[in-house]
């Protein structure tokens, strides 16, 4: 045993490799990137030979991962909370086939939207798929959890969701390690037709998982992670989930005057829950995300006493939750120590000096409002999001991955010309390729330009599943030949990137613009590197 300084992605990752992972699958995404990353770097995984690559997109991460269950190995899949929504599918489904080998998947939301388009709060996958979670209030609990969790999962065979939040993957705390486990040996399910889902096997197994549902409970109640901590004043009880626990006790350092009812296990123990309502004159839920657990209490306990949180106003309903928001719900003053001087004050973010994107807006700013005023610009998730910044202010949407293809089609369908759609690297190879494969299947008058930096650079230039393959991708997809395009976006170039982009413009139909220049971060790491 060791104990170390890590972030609580960091502590999950090590978690998964001292509990006998086998393989991780994931995509980028903040803030859960540090988990793929950690075991990525680590030597002990090279070691044990732990697969780590990148997957191309949330879906594929997630339906890997279910395979090496489904050999009998141990597999973590790491998303951010949007990703849950493009993993889905599976994620949703493998609470039905159920594993073989212990499956964890880790949500890391973002309350707040440090880094996000919303502030969806994942427990609601878990809980409308049937399957137990885990809320760690701590990087030890998130280490814990992890390393137990493997196992847990095996006993009931089913996947189990890990929900943590952003303030918990990118704070440090020390961490304790366990043994080292030995990573499973191949093996598979004796029900040869528990990973065929046709509705007759399905609905069998669905019977299976509600037939669960009593015994995770009853797990949840005798949860070390779950614990219920009498206090003196009555008059209120306090609900406390994940990090939400922490934020309490910064306010009571030397013990809360209220019952407490700490929750890091999920679905929620109606034993304790029970104690705390007979006992209290009203509830305060304190969760970082949705009113997931406040909303359950309000139709669960059907006892007429009063809940508090964020529905009744008691806590912002949007936003994180801090110290400072709990300090003000349970009636405590707060004091300000510090004022933040105005050099610090927020700024927007802007593009890298010398970045590629750069020189693709300015050149194609200038060609559409110039000659083009009806234009309308689709974009996409990643660095080039930045383009609605001043002082390009070039693009027209930005909703979610893959998006700017789909939606300039749409456009385009409507009537809209002309509809450009720009989109990056790793972006297109996440979602991308299926709406350019509609645009050729109909020949739609839409120009996309795939802004090719060679990297996947928003989360910190990982690698990109379309490197060296964009434009077989596109030819392979059907886009003709002679309109797809490579330009090198520099300044030099300036008059023949306009000159490419009116031209495709002007074509009746699916053209490809690709701006290839390497992300200027990247290529500075590399230039380092070679220096030592």
């Amino acid at each position: 045993m060791s104990k170390e300084l890590l972030l609580g992605d960091e502590a999950i990752a090590q978690g998964a490799i001292d509990a006998g992972l086998s393989g991780v699958y994931a995509y980028p995404g903040t803030p859960s990137t540090e988990i793929t990353e950690y075991i990525q770097m680590s030597p002990l995984a090279k070691e044990l030979n732990i697969h780590s690559r990148w997957s191309s997109n949330e879906k594929t991460a997630m339906e890997s991962a279910l395979g090496m269950s489904f050999a009998g190995k141990r597999a973590l899949v790491c998303m951010k909370h949007v990703g849950m929504n493009v993993a889905a599918d599976c994620f949703v489904n493998s609470a039905i086939t159920g594993v073989k080998g212990g499956l964890i998947v880790v949500a890391a939301d973002d309350p707040g939207m440090h880094s996000s388009q919303n502030e969806q709060d994942s427990r609601f996958y878990g809980d409308f798929s049937l399957i137990p979670m885990y809320e760690p209030a701590s990087q030890q609990e998130a280490y814990d959890m992890v390393y137990n969790g493997f196992e847990f999962s095996e006993q009931i065979g089913e996947p189990i969701l890990l929900r943590i939040v952003t303030r918990l993957a990118h704070s440090r705390s020390g961490v304790e390690s366990k043994c080292l486990k030995p990573q499973n040996e191949l093996s598979f399910s004796e029900d040869p037709k528990q990973f065929i889902l046709l509705p007759g096997i399905a609905r069998k197994r669905y019977k299976l998982l509600l037939e669960k549902q009593d015994f995770l409970i009853k797990a949840s109640e005798e949860s070390p992670y779950n614990q219920y901590t009498d206090g003196i004043n009555k008059k209120l009880g306090i609900v406390a989930c994940g990090i939400g626990y922490n934020y309490l006790m910064e306010n009571y350092p030397d013990g809360c005057e209220y019952p407490v009812l700490k929750i890091g296990q999920y679905p929620l123990p109606r034993k304790q829950l029970t104690k705390l309502v007979n006992e209290c004159n009203s509830i305060l839920v304190l969760e970082d995300g949705q009113p997931f657990v406040e909303r359950i209490l309000k139709g669960y306990l059907g006892m007429g006493i009063t809940v508090k949180g964020r529905l009744d106003g008691t806590l912002n309903y949007d936003g994180e939750l801090t110290p400072d928001c709990v300090a003000k719900a349970i009636s405590k003053e707060t004091k300000s120590h510090f004022e933040i001087p105005d050099i610090v004050e927020m700024r927007p973010p802007t593009l890298c000096e010398g970045c590629g994107h750069r020189d693709m807006y300015i050149t194609l700013t200038e060609v559409l409002r110039n000659e083009y005023p009806s234009h309308k610009v689709f974009s996409d998730i990643g660095c080039y999001t930045l383009g609605a910044m001043a002082p390009f202010s070039a693009i027209h949407s930005c909703v979610d991955m893959g998006a700017s293809i789909t939606m300039a089609k749409g456009a385009a369908d409507a009537g809209v010309y002309p509809a450009v759609a720009v989109i990056g690297d790793s972006t297109f190879t996440h979602s991308g390729m299926t709406g350019l494969l509609d645009c050729v299947n109909e020949n739609t008058n839409i120009t996309v330009i795939i802004s090719d930096n060679e990297t996947t650079a928003m989360t910190g230039g990982q690698d990109s599943s379309g490197t060296g393959k964009i434009e077989a991708i596109c030819s392979g997809l059907g886009v003709e030949p002679s309109h797809i395009r490579i330009v090198i976006p520099l300044k030099k170039n300036h008059e023949e990137m306009k000159a490419i982009i009116r031209e495709e413009v002007n074509y009746p139909g699916v053209s490809v613009i690709i701006p290839r220049r390497e992300c200027i971060q990247t290529l500075a790491r590399k230039k380092r590197v070679s220096k030592k």
